[in-house]
């Protein structure tokens, strides 16, 4: 595939300020058609940001000749339909995380992926930022020693449409995101601690609604062991008071500690016997442009991706384990 030519099935806000521009800032790649259930939503996106075809139906889009690669940006419970629909034309398929909705939609994914030849791509764009592959550095290069421990730190007031009992967020729809904010959240923190410690095999979880806004849960408790024996815990709070907001993953060596952000980007504080510092890192504009353009350069057969599928289906085994899915 020398030209990567994309079909959006899924046209948000959040793909068109945090991951849309990025697909035509790569040299190789271009946006030619847009697709929303809403087609005056598809019509709009399409005319604001210069696309050619736009589409109301997702297999309308999937069969246009012109579309060789479909990016999926819709609510989790239907990617896993997308993507099976896009790799059964033959087309390439990039999915926004989580993967899908439950870890065995996510075996769906793989089989047909296997199936057909077909390759397919998940969205953990913060593999490959820049501040992110510091702290994998840190950690690689022994900078705390050996790691002992592992701590994840998550805590956030409700949202203001939270309170709308009769319009509430697709996101703490069970139905539609696969969990409430855990299943939103969380995977990129579960993804970007498997990137730098390897898989995790054993974990156990707790979770319970404790503000009553909605049915999904909004308190998560757990404690997890990666394959190297590793142990590790976390606590994910979205009913929180304003003064208690975290954001904040530890981790705890035989020679200091490194803590770091998921989601704000503060900077990273590395504790030694020599003190503290802070390392600032900067990342790209459109967050998500690395990790596309290693996508489109693996498609041209220039490169090699390995934010697949495969390994982005071990968040939902660990997510659905949490929350007793599985």
């Amino acid at each position: 595939m020398k030209e990567i030519r994309w079909g959006f099935i899924g046209c948000g806000e959040a793909t068109e300020k945090k991951s849309g521009p990025a697909f035509s800032l790569v040299p190789g790649s271009r946006v030619v058609a847009v697709m929303s259930r809403n087609r005056d939503k598809a019509k709009s996106y399409a005319e604001r940001n210069g696309i050619p075809h736009w589409y109301d139906n997702a297999m309308d889009l999937v069969c246009d000749p012109d579309v060789n690669a479909v990016y999926i940006a819709t609510p989790p419970s239907s990617h896993a339909t997308y993507a099976i629909m896009a790799m059964k034309e033959g087309k390439p398929v990039y999915i926004e995380k989580p993967l899908a909705a439950t870890y065995l939609d996510c075996q769906r994914i793989n089989h047909v992926s296997e199936e057909t030849g077909v390759k397919c791509y998940v969205a953990y764009y913060r593999r490959y930022l820049p501040y992110f592959q510091k702290v994998k550095e840190l950690v690689d290069h022994g900078a705390i020693g050996e790691v002992l421990n592992v701590q994840i730190r998550f805590a956030a007031p409700p949202r203001d449409l939270d309170y709308n009992k009769q319009d509430l967020p697709w996101r703490v729809q069970k139905d539609i995101a696969g969990g409430g904010y855990f299943y939103d959240l969380a995977p990129h923190q579960l993804d970007l601690l498997q990137m730098i410690f390897g898989p995790i095999t054993r974990v156990h979880g707790f979770c319970d609604n404790r503000g009553g806004l909605y049915q999904t849960e909004d308190t998560v408790s757990a404690c997890f062991m990666f394959h190297s024996k590793l142990p590790g815990s976390g606590s994910w709070c979205f009913a929180a008071h304003e003064s208690a907001k975290t954001d904040r993953i530890e981790l705890i060596g035989t020679k200091g500690q490194i803590c770091f952000s998921v989601f704000t980007y503060e900077p990273i504080a590395l504790h030694t016997l020599s003190g503290r510092e802070e390392i600032h890192v900067e990342n790209p504009q459109h967050v998500q442009l690395p990790l596309i353009k290693n996508i489109v350069e693996e498609l041209q057969g220039i490169n090699s991706c390995t934010c697949d599928s495969v390994s982005g289906t071990a968040v939902n085994w660990v997510m659905d384990r949490i929350l007793r899915k599985l």
